[in-house]
């Protein structure tokens, strides 16, 4: 499993002002930037959004840069929220990739993002609720 201190690309519950940035990301980050991802399609989930990999489309989030010396455990404990348990096994809800996320300067910078898992991509390319524009916070309006 992959470990490199990589920035957190978020796009949902992880974003600053929601539940989880709260529980698991405030005073534990260096730097929280906008940022975009391409080649991303976002949709409606149980209360928080899955991404899903579709070239031309890309969805909107901030950079999240983790504290010096706290990466190895909130590295382990979003893994645990995104129940991720390791490249390709097949009881992952999410897969953590690595992914060039875009700042608003049009600068690219690779950072983990938690993708839906292949099996539940396919359910939402095919009957999915897509989330216009890819913001998480524009479902609200």
């Amino acid at each position: 499993m992959s470990t490199a201190e990589l920035p957190f690309f978020v796009y949902g519950t992880l974003r600053p002002g929601e539940v989880n940035h709260a529980l698991f990301l405030r005073g534990r980050t260096v730097a929280e930037e906008p940022a975009r991802l391409p080649d991303a399609l976002l949709y409606d989930g149980p209360g928080y959004p899955y991404a899903v990999q579709h070239p031309g489309s890309q969805i909107v989030g901030e950079l999240v840069t983790p504290a010096p010396g706290d990466y190895g455990r909130l590295l382990a404990e979003l893994d645990r929220l995104e129940e991720y348990h390791g490249p390709g096994r097949p009881l992952n809800v999410y897969d953590r990739v690595r992914r060039d996320a875009v700042r608003p300067d049009g600068s690219r910078t690779p950072a983990w993002v938690y993708l839906a898992a292949p099996l539940l991509a396919r359910r939402l390319r095919a009957s999915g609720t897509e989330i216009p524009g890819g913001d998480w916070f524009a479902r609200r309006a």
